[in-house]
This record gives structure tokens, sequence and C-alpha cells, in this order.
């Protein structure tokens, strides 16, 4: 079951900004996928005036046997879709990475 992480840097006096994109695009992509599972979180420190965020996405498969593999391809592309909103108030890339469970 495939699990996202996607992590990023901003300027703390974007946190709002970013906070609230990501809030608004998680938010379209649940109500277009209710199987989907999304979160935001962020760093508590501050490191040189910048916070670290990430976006967490998977799937409950219990609402949707269709997606027993987890996150799929497609639904990856239409997060990064969606995502294309926080490219002016991120610092560098956003970093996707890929885990799926060890141990029940």
């Amino acid at each position: 079951m495939r699990e996202l992480f996607i992590y990023y840097r901003s300027r703390t006096d974007r946190s709002a900004e970013v906070a609230g994109r990501v809030v608004e695009f998680q938010a379209r992509l649940v109500a277009q996928h209710p199987a989907l599972q999304a979160r935001l979180l962020c760093r508590p420190e501050v490191s040189d005036g910048s916070q670290t965020w990430m976006e967490t996405y998977s799937i409950n498969a219990m609402h949707s046997p269709d997606h027993a593999e987890g996150m799929t391809t497609e639904l990856q592309q239409a997060i990064e879709r969606e995502a294309a909103v926080l490219r002016p108030c991120i610092d560098g890339e956003r970093h996707t990475e890929v885990f799926v469970p060890c141990a029940w």
C-alpha cells in the first residue's frame, strides 16, 4: 500500500499562504477521491527564516477496494498538478518519498 510523503521549505513570512493553498487543494483532492487521506504538517523549528512542510497522502482501503495498492501513479500526478499553486510560495523543489507499511 503505497503512501506519499512530500516535503519542502518556505520562508516563515509565507506560512499562512502555504497552509491556505495546501488546505484548499487537499480539500479538492479529497472531494474528488473520497478514499484519499491527506494531511499537512510542519516542523515547529524555524531555521534561517525558513520552515519545513510535509504533506502526507494515503488511501483508506476499507473505503475503496479499487485502491488496494494505495497511491496510484494517476493520483500522484493529480496531487502534483494541484500542488503547482505552491511554486511561488516555496523555496526550491518539492521532494516526494514513497513508503509502504512493513508491519501491522
